[in-house]
This record gives C-alpha cells, sequence and structure tokens, in this order.
C-alpha cells in the first residue's frame, strides 16, 4: 500500500463559474485534464473525489481516460467526501489538491508527500508571512497534506458547515488540537500578496488561459520561479489579478 495517496476535490457545480474545470482551457485540454496528467508524473495514486450530482457525469468520463480511481461523494459534506474516498481507497496519508489551480506545482507535491512521511504530523502545507497557510493565499501553486486518521477526528469533533465544506480549515484553525506543521514557501513568494492564480471566476479562467499559453510556451516544464518572473515583467496581468483578489477574499 502507497504511504501517500493525492484526492482531488472537483465539482462542476461551482457558484462562481460552474463547469470551470471541464471548459477547454488550453489546446483543446480542460483543468482536471491538465491536472490529472502532472499528478500522474508523481507516480503517487491518484483519487478523484466528485459528487454524485450527475451534473458531475462529464468530469468523471474525462478521469476514465487516465489511470486514475474516482469516488463520488456527498455535494455539501466535503470532508465526509475525503473520508470516504480515503476509506474506499485505503489512503493513509492524503495530498489535498484542488481542482481549481492549473498552475500547481507537482515537484512542491514531491516535497510535500516526503516530508510529511519522513517526519508525520496530523498536517502539513507550505506558510507564508503572516502564518498564513497555501491554502488561504491566491497562488494555487500549493497542496496540503493530511492523513485519514485525522479527518476521521475532525468529523467525531464539528459538525458545522464551515468545516464540512472547507476539510482542512478545523485542523490548522485549532492547533491545539492536532500535530500542525508547515514549511516555509519559497523565498520568492513567502511575502507576496499580489499574485492569483486559483480560479473562480471568468475573469480568472480568461487571464489564467493567456498566461498559461504563453509559459507553455516559453517552457513546457515550466515551474514557480518562471510564472513569478513572467508576472513581474508583465505588471498589468499583476494588476488585473489584484481587481480579482479584491473581490474574492481567502
Amino acid at each position: 500500500m502507497f504511504q501517500t495517496t493525492i484526492i482531488i476535490q472537483a465539482r462542476t457545480g461551482s457558484t462562481r463559474m460552474p463547469k470551470k474545470v471541464i471548459l477547454p482551457f488550453y489546446e483543446g485540454k480542460s483543468i482536471i485534464e491538465i491536472l490529472l496528467e502532472k499528478l500522474l508524473a508523481t507516480g503517487f495514486p491518484i483519487v478523484l473525489a466528485t459528487t454524485e450530482n450527475p451534473g458531475d457525469d462529464p468530469l468523471v468520463a474525462r478521469a476514465e481516460n487516465y489511470p486514475v480511481s474516482v469516488f463520488r461523494g456527498s455535494e455539501e459534506n466535503v470532508l465526509h467526501r475525503f473520508i470516504e474516498a480515503g476509506t474506499q481507497f485505503q489512503a493513509k496519508n492524503i495530498v489535498r489538491v484542488c481542482a481549481d489551480n492549473p498552475f500547481l506545482d507537482a515537484a512542491s507535491i514531491l516535497v510535500l508527500a516526503e516530508e510529511f512521511v519522513k517526519n508525520p504530523s496530523d498536517y502539513l502545507s507550505f506558510q507564508f508571512s503572516g502564518d498564513r497557510p497555501s491554502i488561504k493565499t491566491h497562488f494555487g501553486f500549493f497542496a496540503e497534506a493530511t492523513t485519514l486518521e485525522t479527518l476521521k477526528k475532525v468529523a467525531s469533533l464539528t459538525s458545522e458547515k464551515l468545516y464540512i465544506e472547507h476539510v482542512t480549515n478545523f485542523i490548522y484553525g485549532h492547533p491545539q488540537l492536532f500535530d500542525v506543521r508547515f514549511l516555509d514557501a519559497p523565498n520568492l513568494i513567502f511575502s507576496r500578496s499580489d499574485i492569483r492564480l486559483t480560479l473562480d471566476t471568468p475573469a480568472d479562467f480568461s487571464l489564467q488561459q493567456k498566461i498559461y499559453a504563453e509559459m507553455k510556451l516559453q517552457n513546457p516544464n515550466f515551474g514557480v520561479d518562471e510564472v513569478v518572473a513572467f508576472l513581474d515583467k508583465n505588471p498589468e496581468l499583476l494588476q488585473q489579478m489584484k481587481l480579482e483578489i479584491d473581490k474574492n477574499s481567502k
């Protein structure tokens, strides 16, 4: 049994932009397809955890073209969906990936997973200035790690809507109850708050499509450093991101 399983949280019923993860994003491929190809390169087992809603059938159909597993569970209780998916596929350590991050950095997932196995804890992610865990930033570069047992503990302690919708919020929000650890984010972006590459809105989609296409043209295997350098050379893009950051709090 693998010690680490990647579970991707995905659905098509987004309020701000429905079907964003299955729309053509780059060269006819959707964001979920881009993510699956990127994550398969890590070598870890992958589970797509989506909902039982028939609207998510097209999402499942795309995943079935790849050597990944699919779990369908509750649309509202995402915490329970993760617990059920983890239980079904015998996931011990879970790397949680949100499907609305086309710029997810696969190299950082390897770092995260390796550290999580080497020094076990209940929760591990990258941390930024102001004690911000990566999930509370707009970057969209990073994932977070937890364990199936930790998620079960969360479910035993709370049924508040906030915590069943946002799977890990209760963990890092209650460090007195869990072993919560962080890795320092790369210095290049440690103190930045002006980059938004998580995708929630049509404005995000349009802008990120352009950036992604340009990055692939420059280097098909681009990483965080190249993206940040490109944005710094194009401040008008950062200005557009700022507008969406101001509208969409984390």
